[in-house]
């Protein structure tokens, strides 16, 4: 029976495992030949990133010579410095704006693109910016950002608008001639001190204009005549190439100066008003008969020269703005792409039982973006941590130290000319402590979606 037993499951039976048989791991190779392929990988990892936080964490140990031991001083001065403390400042506001602003554009770009037949040639456009190193991005908007209207992109659209709805003033530097009976009256106005008179011409010379940059083409100046019962009078540049001439008279080759707003003013208030004709003449009703001619300070305010983006109030969201430029197109694809895996009869059927599309992206397509809307901001909250080039080619030398974040003062402090390589390591430092609970979070999620 023993024999048939062993006849009958003879074919189907497994072959005793053999003692000599080496063990295999369960990746199906020996545990020896998966270390060894390991080695070069680890080799790397302990080159590249162990040894230098190991070594990091000892140097901040140490005095700036590295010859003393000096224990936690180093951190406890990062938070005495002044300048480190702007750091960690700005640093704080880089983590909680830049990552939400990239993060909300690159939403709204990739829902808005879904709805356009050219969607995939503007998302093209917003992802091209990531083709720029940051170096290059950052001459871009040193550029913009200028604050010459004639130099600087921002500038120039700022000042544009800013004229469309306010009237430009017409000679900005000019003031009145020495010996002039006009005077200073306040709020960059003149006003003569001699009283107009029907019949007896006005003459209201002014300087400090180069004859060859008076806007426009200005006409040679005429002395202005008797009006009868009107006031009349004369604006004009009252200096011409290669001198000569009588100060107070309209002279040859002298120029007019057209466009100048004259007033008549009596017991503080306008009682007339005119503009200076092509060739300077002016006449005023005779109500201004009796009253002083004022040349209000509309025509010599200086003219708007836009906005200080690089200032120190407004540097940091500046640079911020650069920043969004250049990530909106990373966090925009990244989202799209979540967008496409989204479940269309999910949104349907929101539509059908009566959402509008405001409430259908707020409480449906937003709560399934909702992973990979972290894994987005987590990225960027990394990486706006060690944010560094972009700031020290953006922010001019004045305003650099109110634009200072903790990785540029890492390498101010140990590299920029104060040599301190213990502060600077602590920062580094502060910085990898700064990144861990960021690190943690995203390694949980990824370990909830594997258990998913």
């Amino acid at each position: 029976m023993s024999s048939s037993v062993a006849k009958a499951g003879g074919a189907g039976a497994l072959p005793p495992a053999s003692s000599a048989t080496p063990r295999k791991s369960v990746i199906g190779t020996r545990p020896w030949v998966a270390a060894l392929f390991l080695l070069p990988a680890l080799v790397l990892l302990g080159a590249l990133v162990v040894y230098p936080i190991g070594y990091s964490v000892w140097r901040s140990l140490y005095d700036s010579g590295g010859s003393h031991f000096v224990g936690v001083d180093n951190y406890v001065d990062i938070f005495r410095d002044d300048q480190t403390l702007i750091a960690v400042r700005n640093t704080a506001i880089w983590v909680a704006v830049a990552p939400a602003l990239c993060t909300a554009l690159g939403l709204i770009f990739a829902v808005l693109t879904e709805r356009v037949r050219w969607g995939t040639a503007f998302k093209l456009i917003v992802f091209m910016p990531m083709a720029i190193s940051m170096l290059a991005a950052g001459i871009i908007f040193r550029l913009v950002y200028e604050q010459d209207p004639n130099q600087g992109a921002a500038n120039a659209i700022v000042t544009s608008v800013h004229d469309a709805f306010t009237d430009a003033s017409v000679y900005p530097k000019a003031r009145p001639a020495i010996g002039s009976d006009l005077k200073a009256s306040g709020g960059g106005s003149f006003t003569t001190k001699q009283t107009a008179r029907a019949g007896t011409p006005a003459f209201l010379p002014l300087v400090g204009i180069a004859p060859g940059k008076v806007p426009g083409n200005p006409q040679n100046a005429k002395a202005a005549r008797a009006g009868g019962d009107k006031v009349t009078g004369t604006v004009w540049l009252d200096f011409k190439l290669g001198g000569g001439g009588e100060k107070g008279v309209v002279d040859a080759g002298e120029k007019a100066l057209k466009g100048v707003k004259v007033e008549a003013v009596r017991g503080g208030k306008v009682v007339a008003s005119t503009t200076s004709r092509a060739d300077g003449t002016f006449t005023l009703p005779g109500t201004a008969d009796g009253a002083r001619l004022r040349l209000p300070g509309s025509n010599f305010a200086t003219a708007y020269g836009g906005v200080d983006w690089l200032g120190p109030a407004l540097v940091t969201p500046s640079i911020i703005g650069a920043y969004a430029w250049m990530w909106a197109g990373f966090a925009m694809v990244l989202i799209a792409a979540g967008l496409a895996g989204i479940d269309r009869n999910l949104l349907e059927a929101a539509r059908v039982d009566g959402a509008n599309e405001w409430q259908v992206f707020r409480k449906v397509t937003v709560p399934l973006l909702a992973p990979v809307l972290t894994v987005v901001l987590v990225t960027l909250m990394i990486n706006v941590m060690k944010i560094f080039d972009l700031i020290y080619i953006i922010a001019p030398q004045p305003s650099q130290d109110d634009a200072n974040v903790l990785a540029l003062q890492l390498f101010l402090s140990a590299f920029g000319g104060q040599g301190n390589f213990g502060a600077g390591s602590a920062i580094g430092v502060l910085l990898l402590l700064l990144v861990l609970p960021v690190m943690w979070v995203n390694i949980r999620r990824l370990r909830k979606e594997r258990q998913r």
